[in-house]
């Protein structure tokens, strides 16, 4: 359900910007606009087919997700929980309920959760139709 509203109140406001006028009865608020993934680099759309893929991941306490690397701009929101994004020089993002982020493009990550309940984080993926969405580290 959370899905299906965040989903619904996204391309409202982005679809149609009427909504997020202050005298309408929805309102929408910017949960993330940037052009850098979060260790600053440019996004950069890939070329091909494209294929929008949204995915809820839970991820259970003292998890991680293993080292891995996607070949395409993809952004999470977090429903609930608090994960640690890891990347090999040693810089990390924490995230918690309520905030988005533009994840790392072909830079290999960890994700892991460090709170006490699982985190719920909604990823919607900008491949293309022969992209795989992830690719794990040998």
């Amino acid at each position: 359900m959370k899905i299906a509203l965040l989903t619904l109140s996204f391309l409202m406001v982005v679809v149609n910007p009427v909504f997020a006028q202050e005298e309408s009865p929805i309102h929408g608020t910017t949960v993330l606009e940037t052009s850098t993934s979060w260790d600053g680099k440019l996004l950069q759309y890939p070329k091909g087919e494209a294929k929008v893929t949204g995915v809820l991941l839970e991820i259970a306490p003292g998890t991680e997700t293993g080292w891995h690397l996607h070949s395409s701009p993809n952004f999470g929101y977090v429903l609930d929980g608090v994960l640690q994004v890891s990347l090999e020089d040693g810089r990390t993002k924490q995230l918690k309920a309520g905030e988005a982020l533009a994840e790392v493009v072909n830079t290999y990550h960890n994700g892991k959760n460090i709170g006490e309940i699982p985190v719920k984080i909604v990823v919607f993926y900008i491949g293309t139709t022969d992209q795989a969405l992830t690719k794990m580290k040998e």
